[in-house]
C-alpha cells in the first residue's frame, strides 16, 4: 500500500536543479526540470552516492562521487539502461508538489 506525502513547496526548488529531500523514513531525490518535477532514489548504484546533489544537464544527473548518469524521469542508468534506481510519482497540487510512497512499517 502506497501513501501520498508533500514532497516540497514548487517554490522551493529553482528550475533545472535538485536537492535531497527527507521524508516518512525515507531519502529521496527531487529534481525540477522545466518545470516538471521527478523524484527518484537518492542512491547511485555503484556506491550509493547522493543523487539530489549531483549536477543536472537536462533531464540527467551525475552522481557527484564517481560521475554515473541518469535519467531522472525513468531513473535508467545512461551506460547500462536495463540498471535503474528506484521512481517514484509525482503530482502538483495547487503550490505544493506530493509523491507517492510506500507506506513504511505497515503490514
Amino acid at each position: 500500500m502506497a501513501i501520498w506525502t508533500r514532497l516540497i513547496g514548487v517554490d522551493d526548488l529553482a528550475d533545472n536543479s535538485g536537492r535531497v529531500v527527507s521524508l516518512r523514513g525515507l531519502t529521496v531525490a527531487a529534481f525540477k526540470v522545466d518545470g516538471r518535477f521527478f523524484a527518484i532514489e537518492n542512491k547511485c548504484l555503484h556506491r550509493g552516492g547522493p543523487l539530489g546533489e549531483g549536477q543536472l544537464t537536462d533531464r540527467t544527473v551525475v552522481c557527484p562521487w564517481h560521475g554515473w548518469r541518469y535519467d531522472v524521469e525513468t531513473g535508467e542508468l545512461e551506460l547500462i539502461p536495463t540498471l535503474k534506481v528506484g521512481t517514484y510519482k509525482v503530482e502538483v497540487r495547487g503550490d505544493e508538489v506530493f509523491i507517492e510512497i510506500p507506506e513504511l512499517g505497515r503490514k
